[in-house]
């Protein structure tokens, strides 16, 4: 499984970005998708994921209410759309897989991760 995020750049605060994170290689549909960001200094922080199944989705609640997560399956890319963006928001993103159908905020229960992408969020 290979993992390719984009979509990062500069915004203002209280703005809007989408990223997106194509997946090639065998997905099955019972893996989990999930969307980690870092800031410096700062650990590694679960924001939100999906399942490939289903519609179910799981966030973070630093992010709950702000950030929505979908896919497209026929693309086999998953989007993180985030609005409301603060400069706390800001970090390099990441987008991850695992087998199995429960969400996991923890990096390492992750096997697959893209490059990470960008987000800067000025104030």
């Amino acid at each position: 499984v290979q993992l390719q995020a984009s979509g990062g750049g500069l915004v203002q605060a209280g703005g809007s970005l989408r990223l997106s994170c194509a997946a090639s290689g065998r997905i099955f549909s019972s893996y989990y998708m999930g969307w980690f960001r870092q800031a410096p200094g700062k650990e590694r922080e679960f924001v939100g994921g999906i399942t490939w199944r289903d519609y179910n989705t799981y966030y973070a609640d630093s992010v709950k209410g702000r950030f929505t997560i979908s896919r497209d399956n026929a693309k086999n890319t998953v989007y993180l759309q985030m609005s409301s963006l603060k400069p706390e928001d800001t970090a390099v993103y990441y987008c991850a897989a695992k087998p199995g159908m429960v969400p996991r905020t923890t990096a390492r229960d992750y096997d697959y991760w893209g490059q990470g992408t960008q987000v800067t969020v000025s104030s």
